[in-house]
């Protein structure tokens, strides 16, 4: 009998459709969270800027800015800590590496993390991943550039937030995240 005109079959125990479910997956989650950022013409509309009234106005602003644009903003930051790195290879690929960790430790994960029979749980995930990628790019002797260029994004973002006026911005407040709620600001509050 010959097998001339079939399609084969994967025949390993894994599965090829897993492993082309969890990509899928991992794009649609990806774009999910890349759907969250704001249009860049939106965030650096120049009738938009104005010098805030007083101290309390610049600090809604900012509240409100960062609720809007926070995918945004991270964007900023890791651009900036990105291009910082390219004078020190070594730490950029570990960089690189790191992020690629994340993705599939904290983002692209669908169901909890489970280390020796024990679930542990989004929060705690966040934290180690954070002190690990902190840990890991100081041992690549880059600290003071790593330092200076997240000094530099919180900057950038906070300028950005206290210059950009939020009487325009319209957003649900459950995509917020609870900012808004907390702070009692709001978009309609400022100017």
């Amino acid at each position: 009998m010959t097998t001339y005109g079939t399609i084969a079959t994967s025949s390993s125990p894994t599965g090829t459709p897993v492993d082309l479910e969890y990509i899928s997956r991992a794009k649609e989650r990806l774009k999910a969270g890349l759907g969250t950022r704001r249009p860049w013409k939106e965030m650096f509309e120049l009738r938009c800027f104005d010098l805030p009234r007083s101290f309390s106005d610049a600090v809604a602003r900012v509240r409100t800015n960062a609720a809007y644009f926070r995918m945004n903003y991270a964007i900023v930051v890791l651009a900036i800590l990105f291009l910082s790195l390219l004078w020190h290879p070594i730490s950029l690929i570990v960089f690189v590496a790191m992020m690629a960790v994340w993705l599939f430790l904290y983002f692209l994960r669908d169901e909890p993390l489970v280390v020796f029979g024990r679930t542990i749980t989004d929060p705690v995930v966040l934290t180690l991943l954070a002190v690990a990628t902190f840990a890991v790019l100081l041992l690549t002797n880059a600290t003071s550039n790593i330092l200076a260029a997240l000094l530099l994004g919180v900057v950038v973002v906070l300028i950005h937030g206290g210059m950009r006026k939020t009487d325009d911005l319209v957003f649900d407040e459950e995509a917020a995240g609870g900012l808004l709620r907390s702070s009692g600001t709001g978009p309609s509050s400022s100017s």
